[in-house]
């Protein structure tokens, strides 16, 4: 990020490093790569920073973010969102992104480059025994946009035509 782009965060109490998180995790729900993202995502996003809202707090944070209620906030909106709720953590999230690259490694089995939405269907499922069918369902909607049945590591959407 540039230092003009940082300026319109420097009233935020996070890091560059949080910053930059918070961005990578932005553009990974912004799939159309339009700058901006649906408000319904919000609570996915509070879940993937350690935080469960009741479905109440949920919703005045969704009217408070969206004012105009056109279902979809920039990425500046969502900045200030999440870094109310970033907390200084002891590990480091470049370890944690290693850590989820060489998981998407070790499950793409051919090297190919990306995984099937049913493997990652059954890695969601390890990862939060919470999470309901309905939960599984909506995220991989989100993911495959394109209903090709793989997603890569950055998040693209690839045609089973490609490959």
């Amino acid at each position: 990020m540039e230092d003009e782009e940082l300026a319109k965060f420097k009233d935020l109490d996070i890091s560059k490093d949080q910053l930059k998180l918070l961005k990578q995790i932005f553009d990974s729900f912004d799939l159309e790569k339009k700058g901006e993202i649906g408000v319904d995502m919000i609570g996915q996003i509070l879940d993937m920073l350690g935080h469960q809202l009741g479905v109440e707090e949920l919703q005045s944070i969704i009217s408070e973010i969206d004012a105009d209620g056109n279902g979809v906030m920039n990425f500046v909106e969502f900045a200030h969102l999440a870094s109310r709720f970033v907390v200084e953590e002891e590990e480091d999230t470049e370890a944690i992104l290693r850590e989820l690259k060489d998981a998407f490694r070790l499950y793409d089995k051919n090297g190919l480059g990306y995984i099937s939405v049913d493997l990652l269907r059954e890695i969601l499922k390890e990862l939060d025994e919470k999470l309901t069918p309905a939960d599984l369902e909506q995220m991989i909607e989100e993911i495959d946009t394109d209903g090709s049945g793989t997603v890569d590591w950055e998040g693209r959407f690839l045609n089973g035509n490609d490959h």
